[in-house]
């Protein structure tokens, strides 16, 4: 349940922040009038969205099992590349979000209602598209065969949204910086645990061999059906007896992740790099005069 609730909040705050800087900035420039077409793209993208994760859902059951496991874990596996996509693109790009959003709605102002229905369209549509897919994902990962995973979510989207709102009338204030990269972070061990469950699935599909061979088995010592182990479920994926590609997925992509999410922005680029003394600027010495 904390895990979607995770997945609710960090996506759905996104998209709060997405729709309040759009209609601030309306307000703000006295552009009342494009309150509704603005409106108008963000229903429909919120409605898109909701269609495509039940078209998920519902159209999965009318599968095979084997079928269900290969759709599953292809779209787990699609679903961590988006968020961890996503996770990097708003570490980079949070601070000059703002500005970027102004320019497309001034843009969108000068074209007309239906520019400025398909900015919010796309400024929210992709959230919610992301959201959608990740939320399938997660919930088919860790299904227990209760609507908690989805209580979870939908608790995580109502406080976002609270946020969002409280955010709009200033009265609230964050670091947002820190709010993401630690949410950031959190979702990028949620991902590992999507990906090593969608590895498993592929091999349920008998799309990729390796099911019976287990890294280890400790079912006696963590029940899966105990408090402890649904916990666990619930907030890591985690699964008491693994196969050995599940355990190597899982290492091989939380490891690297969270080393590239907390280096210095830029280190990867090269930007970071320390200048020597001579690209600095600095002089060298004079030689001594005799």
């Amino acid at each position: 349940m904390f895990s979607n609730y995770l997945i609710g909040l960090r996506e759905g705050l996104e998209a709060s922040l997405v729709v309040c800087i759009l209609i601030a900035y309306l307000v703000k420039t006295d552009r009342r009038d494009a309150l509704k077409p603005i409106w108008i793209g963000i229903a429909v993208a919120v409605l898109i969205a909701m269609g495509f994760g039940c078209a998920l859902e519902f159209g999965s059951q009318e599968l095979t099992f084997q079928a269900q496991e290969a759709l599953g874990g292809s779209l787990s596996i699609v679903a961590v590349v988006l968020v961890t996509w996503m996770v990097f693109w708003m570490r980079r790009t949070a601070r000059h979000l703002k500005s970027e959003l102004h320019g497309k709605l001034d843009a969108a102002l000068a074209m007309g209602t239906g520019a400025l229905v398909a900015t919010a369209f796309l400024a929210v549509g992709r959230e919610g598209l992301e959201t959608a897919l990740f939320v399938w994902a997660s919930v088919h990962a860790a299904s227990d065969g209760t609507p908690r995973p989805l209580v979870g979510v939908a608790l995580g989207l109502a406080t976002a949204v609270l946020l969002g709102w409280l955010f709009y009338r200033g009265a609230l204030k964050i670091n947002l910086a820190k709010f993401f990269t630690w949410t950031g972070a959190m979702l990028v061990v949620v991902a590992a645990g999507v990906l090593a469950y969608g590895f498993h699935d592929l091999q349920e599909a008998d799309w990729i061999p390796g099911l019976t061979n287990l890294a280890f088995d400790i079912s006696g010592t963590i029940p899966p059906d105990s408090w402890y182990g649904t916990l666990l479920k619930g907030v890591f994926n985690f699964q008491p007896d693994p196969t050995v590609l599940q355990i190597t997925v899982w290492l091989l992509y939380l490891i690297p992740t969270l080393a590239l999410f907390f280096a210095p922005v830029g280190f990867a680029s090269g930007k970071g790099k320390v200048k020597a003394p001579d690209e600095q600027g600095s002089r060298p010495s004079k030689a001594p005069q005799a």
